[in-house]
């Protein structure tokens, strides 16, 4: 049962990979390789982006603390 579903899906993403190819000219190897390093790409830039607006954010509140007093600095 397993494996009719991941036969299935492989199936159908190939065909995708496969279609692009060839529409482009291209192998279908490369669209595949492709789509891979994309996902890596986009996930590393996703959570660079959200480490660095945790920083950001961090140096912002210790910057622009509200304080109550002037004598307070």
């Amino acid at each position: 049962m397993f494996y009719q579903i991941l036969y299935y899906f492989q199936k159908r993403g190939f065909e995708v990979s496969r279609r692009i190819a060839e529409r482009l000219g291209i192998r279908t190897r490369v669209v595949r390789t492709t789509f891979v390093y994309l996902t890596f790409v986009t996930l590393g830039f996703g959570f660079a982006l959200y480490l660095f607006l945790a920083f950001w954010l961090r140096i912002k509140d210790l910057l622009y603390t509200k304080r109550t007093s002037v004598f307070d600095l």
